[in-house]
């Protein structure tokens, strides 16, 4: 005979429900895990992804354990997630491909000693043999940006030429 005790529905506490998650939790995580490591995979990827959908269920568990199947609205939640991580990863690899650089081979000796010579002359001097040499501006192009006489250009980039040279020589 049941007594007026066990015939009462219990009512639910917090205990009941942190109780019932951990059941739940232990029942359904490796069997999901399993579906989506098979789906993505990757283990840890697809670990990450049932971890974010069983937190997400234990936000809302009051609600959820009340569904007819908890574990459907889980399995809903983690594959959309897989679902999104793909796509991110297949964005990524795409930006990646798009993105790669050329590869170029790296200075030429000629070109280190250049500037390694180029380091060694007063900075004016390097300014004027770069802009003209380097960056094809002419003299008077040089004179007007740097606001001095075209003459004082010819000077610089006969100066620079001299001390280039002597620094190439060694």
């Amino acid at each position: 005979m049941k007594t007026p005790q066990a015939a009462a529905p219990r009512a639910s506490t917090a205990a009941d429900g942190q109780g019932d998650f951990d059941e739940f939790y232990a029942a359904k995580f490796d069997v999901l895990r399993s579906q989506l490591f098979a789906y993505l995979g990757d283990r840890a990827e697809a670990q990450d992804v049932v971890q974010e959908a069983f937190c997400r269920a234990y936000s809302r568990w009051e609600r959820i354990r009340r569904y007819e199947d908890p574990y459907s609205w889980v399995r809903r939640v983690a594959w959309n997630l897989a679902t999104s991580r793909l796509r991110r990863l297949e964005t990524t690899r795409k930006f990646l491909h798009r993105e790669r650089g050329e590869h170029f081979d790296g200075p030429s000796p000629d070109r280190v000693a250049l500037v390694a010579a180029l380091s060694k002359i007063p900075a004016q001097l390097r300014k004027a043999i770069v802009l003209h040499y380097l960056g094809q501006l002419s003299v008077a192009e040089i004179a007007e940006q740097e606001s001095v006489a075209e003459g004082t250009v010819k000077s610089w980039l006969s100066r620079g030429r001299s001390a280039l040279a002597e620094h190439l020589k060694g």
